[in-house]
Parts: C-alpha cells; sequence; structure tokens
C-alpha cells in the first residue's frame, strides 16, 4: 500500500514510522525546509518539501498514485484543504484526516473529501467511557462522513442481549457485530454465539440503526 502523509509532525512522522515498519511505501510532506532536514535522516520515507495545501505541490509528489492520504498537520484548515484536494483532485480512494480541535470535529465530512476523521480529545474521552461505562453504548470510532460508527457495550447484568445468540437477537441489517470480548478473550461472532452479561460487544452500525442496537442491547 502506498500511503501519503501531509505533516511532519510528531504524529506524521509517527504515523509514518509505524507504516513504514509495516512494509508499506510512504511519502511525507512537508513545507518546512529546515524541519525535513533535521529530521529526514532518521526515516527511511521519500520526502517531498512542499505545500500539501497547494494542487501543483501535490501532482508533482504523485498523490494520483498513492491508495491512502493522511492528513496530520496541526492546523485543522490545512487538513480539510489536503483531504478536499485529494479526494477531488486526485481521486484518493482513502482519506484520513486529523481532528486537532473537537470544535472543528462537524466540518470534517465527506463533503470535505474525509472518509475517516480521527479526534484525539473524543477517542480518549471514549476510551475512558468504554473502561468504565457498562451498560452504555459508546462510540469508538466514526467512518464515512458520519454515516457509520464503531460503537461498543458491555452488556450489564439486566442486557435483554444477556443469555441469547445472535441469530436469535435480531441485529438490524443495518448493524454488524463485529467483535465480542469475554474475559480478555476474543470470540470471532457466529450466529450461534451467545452473548452473556460482562461481555464487550462492538458493532459497526449506521446512525440509523444505532437506537435500534441500543435497545437491543442495553434496553429501553
Amino acid at each position: 500500500m502506498k500511503v501519503a502523509i501531509a505533516g511532519a509532525g510528531s504524529v506524521g512522522t509517527s504515523i509514518a514510522s509505524d507504516l513504514h515498519d509495516g512494509g508499506h511505501e510512504v511519502l511525507l510532506i512537508d513545507k518546512d525546509h529546515d524541519l525535513v532536514a533535521r529530521i529526514r535522516d532518521s526515516l527511511d520515507v521519500t520526502w517531498v518539501v512542499a505545500d500539501a495545501c497547494e494542487v501543483a505541490s501535490l501532482d508533482a509528489a504523485g498523490l494520483a498514485t498513492v491508495d491512502v492520504v493522511v492528513a496530520a498537520t496541526g492546523d485543522d484548515e490545512d487538513n480539510l484543504v489536503v483531504s478536499l484536494l485529494a479526494k477531488q483532485e486526485f481521486a484518493v480512494p482513502r482519506v484520513v484526516a486529523r481532528v486537532n480541535h473537537p470544535k472543528n470535529q462537524w466540518l470534517f465530512t465527506e463533503s470535505w473529501g474525509v472518509d475517516v476523521s480521527v479526534s484525539t480529545p473524543q477517542l480518549l474521552t471514549a476510551l475512558v467511557e468504554e473502561a468504565v461505562s457498562v451498560g452504555s453504548l459508546v462510540r469508538l470510532l466514526r467512518f464515512e462522513g458520519g454515516t457509520a460508527h464503531l460503537v461498543e457495550v458491555t452488556l450489564a447484568d439486566d442486557s435483554p442481549a444477556a443469555e441469547t445468540s445472535l441469530a436469535d437477537l435480531g441485529v438490524p441489517r443495518e448493524a454488524t457485530v463485529v467483535a465480542v470480548v469475554r474475559e480478555d478473550r476474543l470470540i470471532v461472532p457466529r450466529g450461534d454465539t451467545r452473548l452473556a452479561a460482562g461481555d464487550e460487544v462492538l458493532v459497526l452500525v449506521t446512525a440509523d440503526a444505532e437506537d435500534d442496537v441500543r435497545r437491543l442491547l442495553v434496553g429501553s
């Protein structure tokens, strides 16, 4: 997989390093000549010193050949511009954008070319809620401009789903149970998988079906 990352700050370089170690081809773009000069020898990726908000720069960098673009700068406006250009001008299949300020989260949608947005404060909040909440539906990640979410529910003792198989649960077609974690053991869900109180249930669900999933797993 070929990935282009806009922004060579701590976030961008960390992502680039992990992807490179995973065997992916990485293109790292930043307009700060001094920054690139200081760190380029420490990271064996393809470096491009250019403004990722300019079409000509992205074209010269070969953005039309990448599979994924990660807009990882420290400026939300820049990340939105990079995302929009990547999607509309270069038809990049997958665009992931960093949200620096939670108040700007609503802008990071499909209309701006964003397939997946990642807000660190919101992600940390979700992880805290996931760790301490029982009997509540917690949103972990948002996909496809907000039309789908990865949610988690730790089943309470009185959950209507407890002691019920997935086949009998009646999960709506717009939702899929993707994993069940029971006592630190991952269970790949099947139709005959019987849920139990204390299970952590991960569900990929559209916004329209979220309330139905909440009723099934949490209750009214």
